[in-house]
Formats: C-alpha cells, sequence, structure tokens
C-alpha cells in the first residue's frame, strides 16, 4: 500500500459510518437487534471478547474489515508469522509470535530453526530459576540469594512485573523482587541501597540495660517521660 491509510474511501467510508452511530445509544441498540449480545461476541484462546456494549454494528465491522483488507493487514500477519523481514529498521523479522509456538513447531528464518533455539533459552532461564529458589545457586558470599531486582525498560520491565504480581501468592515469600526501570542511576542506587540496609543483619546492643538504684537485676521499666512526676513516697507518721 503506497498511499496513507487515511486517504483511502474506505476510511472516508468508515468515518462517515462513525459520524452517524455516534448519536446512536446502547438501548436502541439492543432494541433492534435482540442477538446482539450473541453475535458481536468472541471466544478464543481463552478469551471471551464483548464487543456488544460499543456502538457498533454488523455494518461497523464490514467497513472495519474492509480498511484492514485495503492496508494489507491480512498479508502482514502472514508475512510475520512466516518470519519475513518486518522490521525495515534493522531489515530482521519480528519474532514475537516465535516466543508464544509450542516446542513442537518449527519456523525457520534464514535457515535457523528459531522456535528451537526460544525453547532452549526457557529451558536454561527455568533451570536458573529453579536453582534460585531451591538455594542450589548462592550468591558471592555462599549465602542464599533472598533478594532479585529485575532491570528492563518497556516491555521488559512490565512483562516481568506483570507476571510477578499475578503469580506472587504462589511464590516464596522470603524473597524480595524489585523492578528498576529507569536510565537515571538514582532508582537503581535506591534499590539496591535499601536491600543492603535491609538484607544486613541486626546486631544485638552491647551497652547494659539501665539498672534502676537498688536493683540487682537490670530494669526493663523504661524511665518516666519528662514532666511525669513520679509518686511521692510516703513517710509513716509517729
Amino acid at each position: 500500500m503506497t498511499e496513507p491509510v487515511d486517504a483511502t474511501v474506505e476510511w472516508s467510508a468508515l468515518r462517515a459510518h462513525a459520524g452517524q452511530i455516534g448519536r446512536e445509544h446502547l438501548r436502541e441498540l439492543f432494541a433492534d437487534d435482540s442477538t446482539r449480545g450473541d453475535t458481536m461476541t468472541l471466544d478464543a484462546a481463552d478469551l471471551h471478547l464483548d464487543y456488544s456494549k460499543h456502538r457498533a454494528t454488523a455494518e461497523t465491522l464490514r467497513l472495519l474489515v474492509a480498511l484492514a483488507e485495503r492496508a494489507g493487514l491480512p498479508d502482514r500477519i502472514e508475512a510475520m508469522f512466516t518470519g519475513q523481514h518486518l522490521n525495515a529498521t534493522e531489515d530482521r523479522a519480528v519474532l514475537h509470535v516465535a516466543l508464544r509456538m509450542p516446542r513442537t513447531d518449527s519456523l525457520i528464518v534464514d535457515g535457523v530453526d528459531v522456535v528451537k533455539e526460544v525453547h532452549e533459552c526457557l529451558d536454561r532461564m527455568a533451570s536458573f530459576a529453579d536453582a534460585i529458589r531451591s538455594g542450589s545457586w548462592t550468591g558471592h558470599t555462599g549465602a542464599r540469594i533472598r533478594n532479585v531486582i529485575n532491570i528492563g525498560i518497556g516491555g521488559s520491565d512490565l512483562g516481568p512485573a506483570m507476571a510477578y504480581d499475578a503469580l506472587r501468592d504462589f511464590s516464596d515469600r522470603s524473597m524480595t523482587f524489585r523492578f528498576v526501570s529507569n536510565v537515571d542511576g538514582t532508582d537503581m542506587r535506591r534499590s539496591s541501597s535499601s536491600r543492603r540496609r535491609r538484607s544486613r543483619p541486626s546486631r544485638r546492643s552491647r551497652t547494659p540495660p539501665r539498672r534502676a538504684t537498688g536493683c540487682s537485676q537490670p530494669c526493663t521499666t523504661p524511665p518516666p517521660s519528662r514532666g511525669t512526676s513520679s509518686p511521692s513516697r510516703r513517710t509513716p507518721s509517729g
């Protein structure tokens, strides 16, 4: 497609339709089509998509599909799934789909089965994570690793953080996880320094406890605060 998508006839038709349906109310759309709750829903990949609550009709869908076909979207999807070089900036394939393919599938890109490479990497990641959780992989002091800092920007930050939030109730709560996504060193310094402070074992005070006058054992009762008078000692009369 050489012309901009917003200069096509399909775009103009969809825009005109949006102006018309934008004045409709959902009550009217459901009244006009009693099957709307069934025909405007979709189940796929364990997801349920319900777009019946939007200002959209069968005509809206037809116009959207026409625009997608005019823009060459089906061809681009096919090119992505077959490993063609869609990334023009780096002249490389867009391999997000390979990350989600089962190990039984195959995707050959430039003579290499990238699905095999993906699962080899995933297996190494799983082994490393298991070693951290079991304690067999230790830090430089030989102690078990309890604090993990994930460094990433964009999806490399949001993806792990989302997985952590979703699975944290099933994780080892003795471990602490932090996420750094700022190119400024302050974020990293704050995360690492606070972990060092919290992970340092507390030391018992070597100062002996205060002894009260006349007591043979350490007195655990705190001294009276300022401005608080102690009970006066009564002198027996006689």
